[in-house]
């Protein structure tokens, strides 16, 4: 049996760095960090134990706990009082994110029903127009369901006649909801009310008598359908934990949707977090009782359907890792199928029909094209953007003539615009008036190569004019993961910075899916290791063309993004200056038994695997924390209502790193009791903990002190 004599062990046994005075940059000076015990504790990974001195704190409720949170969050506000520059980023960032906001908007007849948050006021409520130019009336306020501030709201339905609207109502940062139903004439809440959970889906019924709704919870995902005005303990099962002889476990997730004409109910199921294979089942609402029929079923691919004008369109990965889209027909093979828009050089990242026209956005080197077919899948023109950036997929329904998207930029901040579908005309629907003057900057796309000679791409954006001497901040985020395609979407964070005058960069990191499923396979689990490899290729990068220098150097990233802020803290150490680690995975080898982490073992794998176990421990931020490293600034940052990521991995990975440190640099847990994965907390709470992320980020990468 081997005992990996590494980081763990030693500091389990009390055998840390000795206790130091604590220097951040401009003069912040803190005593050594909280006293935490270690106590030893072991596992056996098929024949190697390893250590694990702070399994303690993985029990989130124990006076224990809350009292090394307590000490820590003091800790932490010892240094941020220091920080000189924390009070204009707070003035700073209330500008750019206290302002009036709207979302997309959901049309119902002559009707538009939105969320919308005004400046000064602490959360979204949900309004509705009537009109086009008609006043908006506010029909939602959390403000009025609740004293908390964190109490956030969100639409989830509209009936068809829009008389009633279904909506979620949450706390904090919690995945969980529960659901509401108001009549629109009335302002009234109805009785029904769907408890707090899950919901994966919520949505009315062709006549808007019920709602079908989709919720997970320990037996995976069970689709109900619950009458308005009986009890929801009545509400029949639809569909769950197996169809056909298969059953569904507790990483099958899956919504429901109704057809556009109110035809079918349609599931489709995902085998996991990223899918790597997805279902589709749908049921004629015209025949109630009807068994669920087959669209596809058994292929490990991704599929996903619209219903319009009679027929079945389906974008798929099946035999086209950048996508293609296909008119399908219910029980025969894709082989069978008649495709409509074919796989090209160009990932399909997203797609929609609105007035029976099929819109089509492609990623050409992470920047959004869009175009437009008939449902025949001849070229119908493209839709033009304002410069390099990110645009939304036109939202809408076939049936309808207006669709909506937005567009917006590391440097641009976001326009709704109306599109209609007939003419091709567009008008703006909501642009949020920042104080930001985008003629200032310039954003650019470069291009490196990674370790193994990948060339990976990356956005820039800076003050025009900004010197290229190795002088100036940077920061850096990303993700790599999850298939997810990271955008250079607009952020009031990436605006402050650039405000500042630094510059801000965004590598699109192998493991996402800016380039189609094989870019998304290239990271996934044994191959973890790319993902970072890229990533510090970026970094290296930014050093030789000297926009940057490794103490100027600050990086940022959460969840998935989180391990990689781990990854880099414990495997290039010496690369960066300050780091943001937030909501993050960092205890790999633990990771899959807590909250639903389990539904990520179709990325990663699982310890649980001793093939898996070996590379998973090889990259496990947790398990490479080496005592004696002079580790870079670092910030840790969760909270109690992070129900997506256990907060465990930051409060286990905090005492770990300040007692193995010998840098004298600032270790820190930033803990919040409100906060959580999701969004919801007040703008007041978002612009704080902006601040405290920022003032801690520009802080740590100015000049540093002197030899002592």
């Amino acid at each position: 049996m081997r005992l990996l004599m590494g980081a763990g062990l030693a500091i389990g046994l009390g055998l840390g760095a000795v206790a130091q005075t604590i220097h951040g940059r401009d003069g912040i000076t803190l005593p050594p960090p909280p006293a935490v015990d270690a106590v030893a504790v072991a596992d056996d990974y098929f024949g190697t134990k390893i250590p694990d001195s702070y399994r303690w704190l993985e029990d989130a409720r124990s006076p224990e706990t809350r009292a090394f949170i307590e000490a820590q969050n003091v800790y932490t506000a010892r240094y941020l009082k220091q920080a000189k520059i924390r009070p204009q980023a707070v003035e700073d960032l209330d500008a750019l994110e206290n302002v009036s906001q709207m979302r997309m908007p959901t049309e119902r007849g002559t009707n538009y029903f939105f969320t919308k948050r005004l400046a000064g006021e602490q959360q979204f409520s949900i309004y509705v127009r009537h009109g086009w130019t008609g006043k908006d009336e506010r029909l939602v306020d959390p403000a009025v369901l609740g004293r908390d501030p964190n109490l956030s709201v969100g639409l989830a339905d509209v009936s068809r006649d829009g008389a009633l609207l279904a909506y979620r109502m949450q706390q904090g940062g919690a995945d969980e909801a529960s659901i509401h139903v108001l009549n629109v004439k009335t302002g009234r809440t109805l009785e029904d009310e769907l408890p707090t959970g899950r919901y994966m889906g919520v949505t009315f019924a062709p006549d808007g008598a019920s709602l079908f709704y989709a919720r997970n919870d320990k037996e995976g995902t069970l689709l109900y359908q619950h009458v308005l005005g009986t009890r929801t303990s009545h509400d029949p099962l639809l569909f769950g934990r197996e169809f056909r002889g298969e059953p569904l476990g507790r990483n099958d997730l899956f919504a429901a949707d109704v057809t556009d004409d109110g035809r079918y109910l349609v599931v489709e199921v995902e085998r996991g977090v990223p899918a790597s294979r997805v279902d589709i089942v749908f049921r004629d609402l015209n025949k109630p009782g009807s068994p669920f029929e087959v669209l596809v079923w058994g292929l490990d691919s991704r599929f996903s359907a619209r219903y319009a004008k009679g027929a079945w369109f389906v974008r798929t990965d099946y035999k086209a890792p950048k996508g293609r889209i296909m008119k399908a027909d219910p029980g025969v093979m894709p082989e069978a199928w008649t495709t409509i828009v074919p796989e090209g050089a160009d990932v399909i990242e997203g797609w929609s029909i609105v007035g029976g026209k099929l819109y089509v956005n492609r990623l050409r080197d992470v920047k959004t094209e869009a175009s437009v077919y008939t449902l025949d899948g001849k070229a119908a023109g493209k839709l033009e953007f304002d410069g390099m950036g990110s645009a939304s997929g036109v939202e809408g329904r076939s049936t309808d003539r207006y669709g909506y998207f937005s567009f917006s930029s590391l440097i641009v901040p976001p326009t709704i615009y109306r599109l209609d579908t007939t003419t091709g005309k567009r008008e703006v629907f909501f642009q949020a008036k920042i104080p930001f003057n985008s003629s200032e900057y310039e954003l650019k796309q470069v291009f490196f190569k990674s370790k193994d000679g990948t060339q990976v791409p990356m956005f820039l954006a800076g003050r025009k004019g900004l010197k290229q001497d190795g002088s100036e901040r940077l920061l850096m985020t990303g993700y790599g993961g999850f298939n997810v395609s990271i955008l250079p979407n607009w952020s009031a964070m990436a605006a402050w910075w650039l405000q500042q005058g630094g510059w801000f960069a965004l590598p699109n990191l192998r493991g996402g899916g800016e380039y189609g499923e094989t870019w998304h396979e290239q990271a996934m689990f044994e191959k973890k290791q790319n993902v970072f490899d890229d990533w510090f290729a970026a970094a290296e990068y930014l050093v030789a063309h000297k926009y940057t220098s490794p103490q100027h150097f600050a990086i940022t990233g959460r969840s998935n993004g989180g391990l990689l802020m781990g990854a880099s803290l414990t495997q290039r150490p010496e690369l960066f200056s300050a780091i943001w680690c937030g909501y993050p995975l960092l205890d790999m080898l633990r990771y899959q038994k807590f909250l639903v982490g389990s539904y990520w073992k179709t990325e990663y794998g699982s310890a649980e695997s001793e093939k898996q176990f070996f590379y998973l421990l090889k990259y496990s931020p947790y398990h490479n924390v080496k005592p004696g490293t002079a580790y870079p600034a670092v910030m840790f940052f969760t909270g109690d209502s992070d129900t997506r990521v256990d907060p465990l991995h930051a409060r286990k990975m905090t005492p770990l790193v300040q007692a193995a440190s010998s840098s004298g640099r600032p270790v820190l847990l930033h803990y919040s009791l409100s906060g959580g994965h999701s969004a919801g907390v007040s703008v007041e709470q978002q612009v704080q903990d902006d601040a405290d992320q920022l003032s801690f980020l520009w802080t740590e990468t100015g000049q540093a002190p002197a030899p002592r």
